[in-house]
């Protein structure tokens, strides 16, 4: 379960890189050149500057134009990549110009020069469409600046012969290097007819600007779906409502992005304090847009009309099977169930899990609605989602009847509420979302049970128990949950709550959430009702792993058929070399 395809994807990630500062880049330049003007003032080869004129100064018109020409066309790169760029480019072209020279005789330097100028103009153009246009023709041009320069700076220091078949060379290596985007885009184009380049662009400009363009990907893919979402609203007559809802489906995929900021977005849609926790959703029902939140907004408000409230609830009882622990109350005629495997391995529950688990207790007559949370507390690592048929799927779903049976005798006495919200000054680069941490503490007959929401995706192994054990020092039971929000989510998919943070820092804060939500605690009426969210568009059935499973195989070939398609570009600048004497 820990190496299906979408894991496989997420640890890519660790490619993904920030570039360095340009005037380091620059300076890196700058330094090269004149490293290779001594060399040749040193060796009298009679190509003295060649270092400056030949490598840094193409270098250094292709970062000052590279930017202003991009943005022409309506696109974006920084200057800080422009700069990487004509870095990479410039070391790339020294290696292939001046070690073969040294080789075989400072003769063949035009020759190889040109052979590497082919090269700079394409990889250029695969750099440049990845992530700033993917349309070839709109980056031709960018593409060019650096070998462009350097086929002027070679037509002063060698023969006359040097810039037609420098000019030939370019046309060689631009054409292979089209072919080579094509193939690369070959793949998605085909089984989701989708750009994969255009889709890099956008998610490129997502970590840069804030760009939500991704979303007209998703909603290219994306299908509807129709889900159960079970809401408590608390109402007392001192202190403010509360509403406590369980959405089934996924708050990603990542930053603000679709519904990446789903808690927070349904916390500030409602008067009343409002707690998010984490239902059965994997990111299969990611949402493709922002927008399709307000569905889920008004389906809540519906549900509420017409509701009927009980002042009455259950102490909080405990049940589990194999690793799975669930902890249970009574809301009148409606169970709460909030679930962990923690300290295993707490990730994504499918949809048809939760919805086996309704169905389970609405067959045994038992309760009008099941507000299922799965408490996402215990993150090991970056894993598959948790399927039914497997043996964990069947432990949650024996906990469950474990937990209708002894719920369902469970004496039921007058209930009081109290919610409390803390914000903390942690960003989502350390893990934690907008929302910090909230506490909703119940007491039935005297027995308090204390629900802590923290807004973050997961939690570092043995956060959970850390922060429980602080929690039962005020209270007989709790259970400390996460929204999953993936705002927290930019790159990769591990910032689980107390990985940057360290727990002792995070404690207060729990502390204080659980002690002003004591201090909150009120008489309160509940009722409890179970919104259909109709038309909702997510990612689709699989099509995570769909899309997923098509970039791994088109990774596993782009590099051998690169290697192939470069040896062939080299092999005709040969022939054309040959040719031309």
């Amino acid at each position: 379960m820990e190496s299906g395809p979408d894991v496989r994807i997420e640890r890519l990630t660790r490619y993904f890189f920030s570039a360095p500062s340009w005037p380091r880049s620059l300076g890196i330049i700058i330094v090269l050149g004149l490293l290779i003007d001594g060399a040749a003032y040193r060796a009298r080869n009679g190509y003295f500057l060649v270092g400056t004129l030949g490598f840094s100064v193409p270098a250094l018109v292709a970062f000052l134009l590279t930017v202003p020409m991009v943005k022409a066309f309506g696109r974006v790169i920084t200057y800080n990549r422009s700069a990487l760029l004509a870095l990479t480019c410039t070391v790339l072209s020294v290696i292939l110009s001046l070690a073969p020279a040294l080789t075989f005789g400072r003769a063949l330097l035009p020759t190889f020069y040109a052979g590497a100028l082919g090269l700079v103009f394409g990889i250029r153009m695969l750099v440049l469409v990845a992530v700033a246009d993917y349309r070839i023709t709109r980056m031709i041009f960018p593409a060019f600046i650096q070998s462009g320069v350097g086929i002027a700076v070679g037509a002063w220091i060698f023969d006359p012969g040097f810039v037609p078949y420098a000019l030939l060379l370019q046309v060689v290596f631009g054409l292979v290097f089209v072919f080579l985007i094509w193939l690369i885009e070959r793949p998605l184009k085909r089984s989701f007819q989708i750009s994969g380049l255009n889709f890099l662009n956008t998610f490129i400009a997502h970590l840069t600007d804030g760009s939500k363009r991704m979303e007209d990907f998703f909603r290219e893919i994306g299908e509807e779906v129709y889900v159960q979402q079970v809401s408590l609203f608390f109402s007392r007559d001192v202190g403010g409502d509360i509403l406590f809802t369980v959405p089934n489906v996924h708050p990603g995929p990542m930053g603000d992005v679709g519904g990446g900021n789903l808690p927070g977005i349904l916390h500030d849609s409602f008067d009343a304090e409002t707690l998010v926790a984490h239902g059965c959703a994997t990111h299969d029902f990611n949402l493709v847009s922002e927008s399709e939140i307000q569905k889920i907004v008004s389906a809540i408000e519906a549900s509420r009309e017409g509701l009927c409230y009980s002042t009455a609830a259950s102490r909080p009882v405990r049940v589990s099977s194999g690793s799975v622990e669930i902890l249970c109350q009574r809301f009148g005629d409606a169970l709460l169930m909030v679930s962990t495997r923690s300290p295993e391995r707490t990730e994504d529950l499918d949809y048809a899990i939760g919805m086996v688990i309704m169905a389970m207790a609405e067959g045994s007559g038992s309760f009008s609605h099941i507000a299922f949370v799965d408490a996402h507390n215990c993150m090991t690592c970056v894993s598959s989602p948790i399927l039914p048929g497997t043996r964990i799927a069947t432990e949650y779903m024996k906990a469950a009847r474990e937990g209708f049976r002894v719920a369902r005798d469970l004496p039921l006495e007058p209930l009081a509420v109290g919610v409390s919200h803390v914000r903390i000054p942690f960003s989502r680069e350390q893990g934690f979302g907008s929302l910090g941490v909230q506490a909703l503490v119940t007491d039935a007959a005297g027995e308090r049970a204390a629900y802590v929401l923290i807004d973050g995706n997961n939690m570092a192994q043995g956060v959970r128990e850390s922060l429980l054990a602080v929690v039962l020092d005020y209270v007989d039971e709790g259970e400390i949950m996460t929204t999953d929000t993936h705002t927290v989510n930019t790159v990769s998919g591990k910032n689980p709550v107390g990985y940057a943070v360290p727990v002792e820092e995070i404690v207060p804060y729990v502390e204080q959430a659980v002690r002003e939500a004591i201090e909150d605690l009120a008489p309160a009426r509940v009722g409890v009702a179970t919104a259909s969210c109709e038309g909702i568009v997510v990612f689709g059935s699989q099509r995570v792993s769909q899309l997923a499973s098509t970039v791994n195989a088109m990774l596993a070939f782009i590099t051998p058929i690169s290697f192939m398609i470069l040896v062939l570009a080299f092999l005709l600048s040969v022939f054309a070399y040959i040719m031309l004497q």
